[in-house]
């Protein structure tokens, strides 16, 4: 699973003495190792990395005054449905995976209702994406830790997301950067390959089957490290239930 983007952070990093605040700085380490993330190295990785982090969250949680946690319980809401969707997506993606290899190894060469899955799976992202750049811009929480933690989450959702979305470039860029052989253009993921080589007509359908197979064992990975973090994201919000209910 490659891609050429870093995880990106859109508030403030937090800065907080160990000896004073030792779970604090627990979940700030969880943080770091996120923070400094490459996507180039495995999305895998990021879920794995989300859902250690999430467990010391629930730590953090009861040293956070009470006041502040009727905001964080109502931004745990958003944050599960945008999880939710990813789960629905991931196995969308896989049987369509599947069905093309083989449709490929029947040679009967039937990539429509790949490329029909394709389209409803992009939409459903697309909308997705949206609502995740704006829930992003509207985070009023009052803990800056807890601020971060949401951030890094939303982050590491939508480089999810936008590793299956279909690409935004022409098929004719994109099949350029299929067949150079300069080391800058070799950022093209698997989903992207795929959707070129059916849409363009310029690869063989032979050439989709490595792609093919290294989708389909990417979104295994997927699926196991989003079913993880979202069991994780509903541990966290039964713990501010209970909490805000004592």
């Amino acid at each position: 699973m490659s891609s050429s983007n870093k995880i990106a952070f859109h508030v403030r990093s937090i800065s907080l003495p160990t000896t004073s605040h030792p779970i604090a700085a627990a979940v700030e380490e969880k943080l770091c190792i996120l923070r400094s993330s490459d996507l180039t190295s495995s999305i895998s990785n990021n879920l794995v990395a989300l859902k250690d982090l999430y467990e010391c969250v629930e730590d953090f949680l009861f040293t956070v005054d009470g006041k502040c946690l009727d905001a964080v319980l109502d931004r745990s809401v958003m944050l599960l449905d945008v999880c939710a969707t990813i789960k629905d997506v991931l196995p969308m993606m896989k049987q369509s995976a599947q069905d093309l290899q083989s449709s490929i190894r029947r040679r009967s060469n039937e990539f429509g209702a790949y490329m029909t899955s394709r389209k409803k799976v992009c939409k459903v992202i697309q909308k997705c994406l949206s609502d995740l750049k704006k829930n992003n811009k509207n985070n009023d929480l009052v803990t800056d830790v807890l601020t971060e933690v949401e951030a890094t989450t939303l982050a590491v959702f939508e480089s999810v997301l936008s590793f299956l979305s279909a690409p935004k470039q022409s098929n004719w860029s994109l099949v350029s950067k299929l067949t150079t052989k300069r080391p800058a253009q070799q950022a093209v993921n698997e989903v992207t390959k795929i959707d070129v080589a059916l849409r363009s007509k310029v690869i063989e359908a032979k050439e989709v089957q490595k792609p093919l197979a290294a989708l389909e064992m990417n979104l295994q990975e997927l699926e196991d490290g989003v079913e993880s973090v979202f069991r994780c994201l509903i541990k966290n919000r039964v713990s501010l239930l209970n909490m805000l209910n004592q």
